[in-house]
C-alpha cells in the first residue's frame, strides 16, 4: 500500500478547506446575491451563508409559477401572524409548491419583517419571489368612499385623490353634468344634490359611470313613496325638494333643528316671501380664495347683493338648483316639517349652533345680538 508523505497530506486538506471556505464565504453568498439580491443586513455571516446556500437549492422554483394560467384569489393575513404560518397556509391553498421555498427567501432578504396584515389577491401565476413581494402591500380590492351632508359637488371631487379611486377630480366633475339615467324622472340639471351622503365600498376598479350610477341608485332607493307623498303635500317635486333640503342643510348645525328650519322656508314659499339664505349666496359666490373655503363666512354688504339667480335675498322662490348635498334628515324634514308660526330664524349669540325663531321681522331684530 503506498504511502504519502504527511507534507502531502497536509496541503491536500489545506486546500480542501481552502476549496470549502471559498464556497462558503465567496462564491455561494456572491452568486446568491446576483440572483436574488443583497442579504438582509440583519443576518450573521453564518446565517447569510446558509440561506445563500437555501436559495441556490431551491434552484428555478423561486422564479417559475406554480401554475401560469390560474387566476386570482384573496388572500387575508392576520394582525400577529407570523410568517411561518404565512407561508404554509399559501402552499396549503395551492399558491405556491413548497412553504420552506418562500419562507428562505423572505428571511434572505429580510422581506420577513415588512409582510403587511390585511387582504391580498394573489394567484399561483406567479412566482414565489413575486408573492413575497406582493405580500409587502396590502392593497385592498375595495375602498371606502364617504360623502359628507352638506358637501357640494367640487368638495366631493375634492376627497377622490385619498379614496382609491382612478380617476381624476376634474373628470369627474365632467361627468356630473349629466345625470344616470335613473334619475331620468326626476330631471336634474347635473348630479349635484343627489350625491346622497353615505358610506359607499366600491371595487378599487370602479369607472366614473359606474361610480355616479351606484351613487344615483342609492339616493332613488332611499326617495321612497312616503317621502314622495311628504314633498306632493307641499306642492313640492321631488327636484323641488332636494333644492330646498340642500338649504336646510347649509343653514342647519344642529339636526334636531331641521324640521323647524324647513318649516320656515315652506311658511316664506307659501306667500311669496324670499327665502334670505346666507348659503345660496355663498353658493353663487364660489370658492374664496381667502379664506380657502366654498363657503365664505361672514357675508359682505356687497355679497347680499351679487345678481345671481341662486341669490336668495333677491329672487324669490326656490333657486335654480341644489346648493348641496342634502341628507337623508334634511329630505325628511323638507317632507315632514314642523308646522310653525315662524318667517324667521337666525343664530343664537352663544356661539351655541342653536336659532332662534321669530313670526315677525320686529321680533327677528329684537333677537340679533349686541
Amino acid at each position: 500500500m503506498r504511502r504519502y508523505p504527511i507534507n502531502f497530506i497536509l496541503a491536500f486538506l489545506i486546500i480542501i478547506i481552502l476549496a470549502c471556505g471559498f464556497l462558503a464565504f465567496g462564491y455561494i453568498p456572491a452568486r446568491a446575491s446576483l440572483l436574488y439580491g443583497p442579504p438582509a443586513r440583519g443576518l450573521s455571516i453564518s446565517q447569510i451563508i446558509d440561506y445563500s446556500m437555501r436559495l441556490l437549492l431551491h434552484g428555478d422554483q423561486l422564479t417559475t409559477p406554480l401554475n401560469p394560467n390560474a387566476g386570482e384569489q384573496p388572500f387575508s393575513i392576520s394582525l400577529g401572524e407570523s410568517v411561518s404560518s404565512v407561508a404554509l397556509r399559501l402552499q396549503q391553498a395551492g399558491m405556491i409548491l413548497d412553504s420552506q421555498a418562500l419562507l428562505d427567501y423572505l428571511i434572505y432578504t429580510g422581506l420577513d419583517l415588512t409582510i403587511q396584515s390585511g387582504d391580498h389577491v394573489l394567484s399561483p401565476a406567479l412566482s414565489i419571489i413575486d408573492i413575497a413581494r406582493e405580500l409587502q402591500d396590502a392593497t385592498p380590492a375595495d375602498v371606502t368612499f364617504v360623502i359628507l351632508p352638506g358637501w357640494r359637488m367640487e368638495e366631493v371631487a375634492a376627497s377622490l385623490p385619498t379614496s382609491g379611486l382612478e380617476f381624476t377630480s376634474e373628470a369627474f366633475i365632467h361627468a356630473a353634468q349629466t345625470p344616470p339615467q335613473v334619475l331620468a324622472s326626476i330631471s336634474p340639471s347635473s348630479m349635484e344634490g343627489f350625491f346622497l351622503p353615505d358610506t359607499y365600498i366600491l371595487p378599487r376598479t370602479t369607472t366614473i359611470d359606474q361610480l355616479l350610477d351606484t351613487i344615483a341608485r342609492n339616493f332613488t332607493a332611499h326617495i321612497t313613496d312616503e317621502l314622495r307623498a311628504g314633498f306632493a303635500n307641499h306642492g313640492l317635486s321631488v327636484y323641488q325638494a332636494v333644492i330646498l333640503a340642500s338649504i336646510v342643510e347649509r343653514e342647519s348645525i344642529h339636526d334636531e333643528e331641521m324640521t323647524l328650519i324647513a318649516s320656515v322656508f315652506l311658511n316664506r314659499l307659501n306667500i311669496g316671501m324670499t327665502l334670505g339664505s346666507d348659503p345660496t349666496i355663498q353658493y353663487a359666490l364660489g370658492f374664496d380664495s381667502v379664506q380657502n373655503t366654498w363657503w365664505k363666512n361672514p357675508l359682505s354688504l356687497a355679497d347680499l347683493k351679487f345678481d345671481s339667480p341662486y341669490n336668495t335675498y333677491l329672487y324669490a322662490g326656490l333657486p335654480p338648483a341644489p346648493i348641496s348635498n342634502p341628507s337623508l334628515d334634511a329630505l325628511q324634514a323638507v317632507a315632514f316639517h314642523e308646522v310653525s308660526p315662524y318667517y324667521y330664524f337666525q343664530a343664537r349669540c352663544d356661539n351655541s349652533g342653536y336659532h332662534t325663531f321669530a313670526v315677525t321681522f320686529e321680533e327677528h331684530l329684537a333677537n340679533g345680538c349686541e
